[in-house]
């Protein structure tokens, strides 16, 4: 992709050795972009993931570069100054590991983004900037009609699931970090004019997922599984989430991104939406079942803090401001996921 003054575009992508991150920077190579990774490589599977994309894109225009948010200042600095886009990614992700190292949490998540904000304010560049935030920033949805049915909970009056308009009602830490940096970056758009973008992500998964018990639970059952380890349902199972497959949630980002003179300052709820739920047992289990070809028994323990019944995303206010809507349904997502998962076995 190639700018007015001959440049090719740059793609700033914190956490891009991660998950999303990757499939992100995979996107933009593919469309002719330079992509610039920066990471702290402390998440797992991390290295694995460039050495994927070295070897897949061997001859595009990326770089990597080894920082961290929380304190490589002057670095993350030098390098926004060259974007035209950033999405920033990286963050501390896990419930339970919040809970258990408060401050690490915080810094990551809330100083580190204060950190990318301030990076950007100060380049004079101006670049447009997206922010990979969460459903948690809605707390718990205790005051919610909620039904519990046989196999799943539903909202009794919301089909079309939680919308932007939802107060915000942080619970746990990590709902706390992540809602407090949503914030500021929403804040830096009214107050800075900074063409942010926050995205209160739903369950993302797909292929470079290397999933554990405490976040990425869908891969995680599909790795255990598949190295024959015992898996645990905390709560009854019929907990509720919408899935987005990662490559429709890159899409987004790039839809949402073209049409920044809509989305600038503007806060989106971007899931798998109504159509794409599922408890994550009583409907996760036939699908793993069939893959699989056995049965399945899990193991139960209690509910985690913060865990919510049911969310879903509604993702309408998406698709009226730039057009998206997901496309990959469940099977079809879950079952990409346990083809690569089955592949690529040997990095597990």
């Amino acid at each position: 992709m190639i700018k007015s003054d001959g440049k090719m575009k740059t793609v700033f992508i914190t956490g891009g050795a991660g998950f999303i991150g990757i499939n992100t920077a995979n996107y933009y190579l593919d469309k002719g972009y330079k992509v610039i990774i920066f990471d702290n490589f402390s998440r797992e599977g991390s290295k694995k993931n460039i050495a994927w994309l070295k070897k897949e894109f061997r001859n595009k225009s990326f770089s990597v570069v080894k920082g961290d948010i929380r304190y490589d200042l002057e670095k993350l600095g030098k390098l926004v100054k060259s974007a035209d886009l950033i999405l920033h990614l990286a963050a501390q992700v896990a419930v339970t590991t919040s809970v258990l190292n408060p401050r690490d949490d915080f810094e990551t998540n809330a100083l580190g983004t204060f950190n990318v904000l301030e990076a950007v304010r100060k380049s004079g560049n101006n670049p447009i900037l997206i922010y990979s935030s969460t459903n948690k920033v809605y707390g718990g949805l205790e005051d919610l009609k909620i039904v519990e049915r046989s196999t799943r909970y539903t909202f009794k009056d919301l089909p079309n699931g939680v919308s932007e308009e939802r107060c915000l009602d942080f619970h746990s830490p990590y709902g706390c970090s992540k809602g407090t940096a949503d914030q500021y970056v929403r804040d830096y758009a009214r107050i800075y004019g900074l063409n942010t973008i926050v995205f209160r992500q739903s369950c993302i998964y797909g292929p470079h997922q290397f999933g554990v018990e405490d976040q990425g639970w869908v891969a995680w059952f599909i790795i255990a599984l598949t190295l024959g380890k015992e898996i645990t349902i905390y709560g009854n199972g019929k907990q509720v989430r919408d899935l987005l497959y990662v490559k429709d949630l890159v899409r987004a980002y790039d839809m949402a991104s073209k049409n920044i003179e809509k989305t600038k300052g503007q806060i989106y709820n971007i899931g798998g939406g109504a159509k794409n739920t599922i408890s994550i047992w009583y409907d996760f289990k036939p699908i793993l079942e069939k893959l699989f070809n056995k049965k399945i028994t899990p193991k139960f323990s209690k509910w985690r803090p913060g865990d919510q019944p049911i969310y879903v995303s509604d993702t309408r206010k998406a698709e009226r401001d730039f057009g998206w809507i997901s496309a990959v349904d469940v099977e079809t997502g879950i079952e990409k996921l346990y083809n690569w998962i089955k592949i690529n076995r040997n990095l597990f």
